[in-house]
């Protein structure tokens, strides 16, 4: 049975070519920028894993704090010198390694008389105050060394911060530094590296060094999927194409194979066909 399928018109055409022109492009577009935001994910990693591992430098200085940023100064290996005000302490809800509990950030005041909140490590639920911790307090003037982080505004995952309850889903620098009477602060924390390692079984409370650093890097499966989507429009369009093609070629199309409309009439009447009375 002959194909009734007609030829598409121009402008029908037209619009399946834009279409498939713009698709294509975009699709492109998105795959080449996904390339891009994977050369600069690979920088950023190798450029903090240069800064983890550099030796310690002085933490920023009050006259840097307006400066500091994630893109420069996240996970530097800094040191500071002070003496911590234990009794202004904050519990942060925290889960790690060793299980669910809480980061115990304890104010620092530094010999310069501002304060940097350090991140002292973690504590699990049974240790969260003070005298049932098995790690003596450091007391007088103490060096720190650790991570310098930046402060986590507003709260966590679908948690917000309540300051007037005392209850902390994130390590928000001011916000801790404004429930405990504190002027001075620094932007940013630092989570204090781990202690020397002994041979006892039971770890000491808190335990520092659970920084956790990862950067999600899904960039060239992206790539692909788009690039690959490209392809898929390039196939789309070739199918129309052929398919078009087909049309015009067929029985009753406008191709130039195509029969003349009166070759195509069962009843067409030739000369020898006139009846003569």
């Amino acid at each position: 049975m002959a194909s009734t399928a007609r030829p598409r018109s121009v402008v029908t055409r037209a619009a399946l070519a834009v279409c498939a022109v713009l698709a294509f492009a975009g699709f492109l577009a998105l795959g080449t920028w996904q390339v891009e935001r994977r050369a600069w994910k690979l920088d950023l990693i190798a450029r903090v894993d240069q800064r983890v591992h550099a030796p310690a430098t002085d933490a920023p200085a009050r006259s840097e704090w307006p400066t500091v940023n994630a893109a420069d100064d996240e996970y530097t290996h800094v040191r500071l010198r002070g003496t911590f005000l234990h009794d202004k302490e904050a519990l942060v809800q925290a889960s790690t390694r060793l299980g669910a509990g809480f980061w115990v950030l304890t104010p620092l005041r530094t010999t310069d008389g501002s304060v940097v909140l350090v991140n002292r490590g973690f504590v699990p639920p049974e240790a969260r105050e003070r005298a049932a911790r098995t790690a003596p307090e450091p007391q007088g003037d103490t060096t720190v060394a650790g991570l310098l982080r930046l402060t986590e505004p507003k709260g966590g995952f679908l948690r917000t911060n309540d300051p007037a309850a005392d209850r902390w889903f994130s390590r928000d620098v001011q916000a801790i530094a404004a429930a405990r009477g504190l002027g001075d602060v620094a932007p940013y924390f630092v989570d204090a590296e781990a202690g020397p390692a002994t041979a006892q079984a039971a770890p000491t409370w808190p335990a520092g060094g659970l920084t956790v650093i990862a950067f999600p890097n899904s960039h060239l499966v992206y790539a692909l999927t788009w690039y690959g989507l490209a392809l898929m429009v390039l196939g789309a369009a070739w199918f129309v194409w052929r398919d078009d093609r087909r049309r015009q070629a067929a029985p009753g199309g406008s191709g130039e194979n195509a029969p003349h409309a009166d070759a195509a009439r069962p009843d067409h009447a030739g000369p020898a066909d006139v009846r003569r009375d």
